[in-house]
């Protein structure tokens, strides 16, 4: 039997004893009465009865082991000419210093602290700051519209929020204090201090008996030891969009967290104390959290926080200057981020002006990624290209490649294989089953491994309903996909981006591949729009790569000509045009949903976490052009 195939059923059949020796590695002040407790409720719960300090384990740990004069975060920032390393010793003492500004703003065990932040290491030290404390913390990504923090201000309840005086774009300087003291202004409750870091870039007016300047306030602080918590309490509240335009709180308790952080970083991306490991993502999302901030910390790696672009800052060589530059063994970023590098730079020039030997893997993941993008990176690059798929609400990859391991054959298209922990299923509409090879809805068996939300913030009955209704039993991912004959999944799209033409459930996903598979295409998407005679048709959205000169409706119908010969006729795939860019959120997912709606005349909310709304005026005015969008 294969190690990790060994593993993996020694988790399922011995979630207890599996769960246990990882958690060992980890400081806890008390050992835990309980690993599982499957009688929990609304969901089972790790670790029951311990006691530890996400904070301790992540920066303490290390300085009494030795390891506090090696680095552990390195900021680079390519939109400011900055950079700056911080040893352990420094980040732990900066975080010490933080946490006791938070304690004399009057926060404690169990408050909340809502962090505002762009992508500066005071975002990091304000998050382990607040952990230090046993306080809750809720990141909402810096420049958020002040209506959408405000809801999640009303949700969260923060005692204190955390922001700085302006994030910066490649071409724009983005000021949050008047977004965030709008959000205060219109919400119904008011945090009793805010702390603002100062930027050169833009002054931030402080309001009197409410606003500390950063600064001024770690200067008077006094250092604050680490507050050692239940495992079962909660770390952090992070925000995902929910479908009734509330968004949904996800909960991440303490202990099972740190122990799932710390096991994957050696297991699923071969990496060790002491290795440089790159998230290329944002604080404000869940990889952020998991991956820039917790993940290397707890293992002793050395992190980087990166305020740029993949291409722009200044040019589509800037990740491979970062790589070499720090000595990154992996690096882990969406494949939206490559498919920018790749319209950019299709022959993949600037990378060979950069010794990338250092590298060992590239991790993708934040939507599915098309064969032609992995393709191009392992050819480009020269190294395995891994995709994986994971969730905001898990925490950590449902399924990967687990390269500390045992590196598996690659299927390009597929995330590869469950993870240690996750007992993953495809069941039909009616909960049977499915054989391999047909596709369902994904849903995993309880209990879920440690890290996965036990709950939603504030609202249990939320999460039965969103999670765990659908299929009694079960967590309820939202995708769609399949297992093939050798085990491996395929996670094919969203469940609400499974299309019925004339009967026939289609993946847009699996079109989708088509499509990015032309050479002429840097990134398409496929949405379902409404039709009389078959109920919905497929429309793909087509962006070019840079130097592309044919005629569009040429390469319009060799895709057509593709689609029929690669999925079918039943795909009934006809329509396509080529547009500048496609809509995003800052994570780089497509708005499918959105173009959807405005393809079918239907009124739709501007998403709070779009990238750039101008985008979506563009694509109306080219549906228009195609006979849809009649409102």
């Amino acid at each position: 039997m294969s190690s990790y195939l060994a593993l993996y059923e020694r988790s399922l059949e011995d979630p207890a004893g599996f769960w246990g020796e990882a958690a060992a590695a980890l400081h806890w002040e008390k050992t835990w009465d309980k690993v599982l407790d499957l009688d929990a409720r609304p969901a089972p719960r790790w670790f029951v009865g311990g006691r530890l300090n996400t904070c301790f384990n992540a920066l303490d740990r290390h300085v009494d082991a030795g390891r506090g004069e090696q680095a552990a975060l390195i900021y680079d920032s390519p939109v400011t000419g900055l950079k700056q390393t911080y040893a352990y010793r420094e980040l732990r003492d900066a975080v010490a210093r933080f946490a006791g500004a938070l304690r004399a703003a009057g926060v404690d065990k169990g408050d909340r602290v809502l962090i505002y932040m762009p992508m500066i290491p005071e975002a990091a030290i304000a998050m382990l700051a607040t952990a230090r404390l046993g306080a809750v913390h809720s990141v909402v990504f810096g420049g958020f519209a002040a209506k959408e923090l405000a809801t999640r201000i009303n949700d969260a309840k923060p005692k204190v929020v955390v922001s700085a005086s302006c994030g910066i774009e490649p071409n724009r300087v983005v000021v949050y204090k008047p977004l965030l003291d709008e959000a205060i202004a219109i919400s119904a409750h008011k945090p009793s201090a805010c702390i603002i870091k100062a930027r050169p870039q833009a002054e931030a007016a402080l309001t009197a008996g409410r606003d500390l300047d950063w600064d001024a306030a770690v200067a008077a602080a006094q250092p604050a030891e680490c507050v050692a918590v239940e495992a079962t309490d909660p770390l952090y509240i992070l925000y995902t969009s929910g479908t009734t335009g509330q968004p949904k709180g996800v909960v991440r308790d303490n202990g099972g967290h740190a122990v799932a952080m710390h096991w994957t970083m050696k297991n699923i991306y071969n990496v060790e104390a002491g290795d440089v490991y790159w998230a290329a993502s944002d604080v404000g999302w869940v990889v952020g959290h998991s991956y820039i901030v917790y993940g290397p910390l707890l293992a002793g790696c050395t992190t980087i926080m990166y305020e740029g672009k993949p291409v722009g800052t200044p040019d589509p060589g800037a990740f491979w200057r970062v790589i070499s530059e720090y000595g990154v063994k992996v690096l882990f970023t969406a494949p939206t981020a490559f498919r920018a590098i790749k319209k950019e730079d299709p022959q993949g020039e600037y990378l060979k002006q950069y010794d990338l030997s250092c590298m060992q893997a590239l991790f993708l993941a934040g939507e599915r990624c098309d064969p032609d993008t992995l393709f191009w990176a392992r050819d480009k690059l020269g190294k395995p290209v891994v995709d994986h798929w994971w969730q905001t609400e898990t925490g950590w990859a449902i399924a990967a490649n687990p390269m500390g391991i045992e590196p598996m054959q690659i299927k390009p298209g597929s995330p590869t294989v469950a993870m240690p922990g996750y007992d993953v299923r495809v069941l039909s509409e009616d909960g049977v089953e499915m054989p391999d090879g047909e596709m369902g809805n994904i849903v995993i068996k309880l209990p879920m491994p440690p890290a996965c939300l036990p709950t939603l913030w504030g609202n249990d009955q939320r999460f039965i309903d969103s999670y765990l209704s659908r299929y009694p039993g079960y967590y309820l991912t939202g995708d769609a996909g399949f297992r093939d004959a050798d085990g491996y999944l395929w996670i094919m799209c969203r469940t609400d981006d499974v299309i019925n033409v004339a009967g026939h459930r289609l993946s847009t996903g699996a079109m989708e591949e088509v499509l990015a598979g032309h050479p002429d295409v840097a990134e398409c998407a496929v949405i379902g729009v409404a039709d009389a005679l078959k109920g919905q048709l497929p429309l793909g959205l087509i962006v070019l790569k840079a130097g592309v000169e044919r005629d569009q409706q040429t390469v319009v119908g060799e895709l057509v000509k593709r689609m029929r010969e690669q999925i079918g006729p039943v795909a009934a795939f006809k329509y396509a045009a080529v547009v500048k860019r496609l809509p995003k959120t800052r994570s780089g997912k497509i708005l499918r949903g959105t173009m959807v709606k405005i393809a079918d005349g239907e009124t739709y909310k501007l998403p709070a976490t779009i990238d750039d709304p101008a985008i979506l005026d563009e694509i109306a005015e080219v549906l228009r052009g195609m006979g849809y969008a009649k409102v």
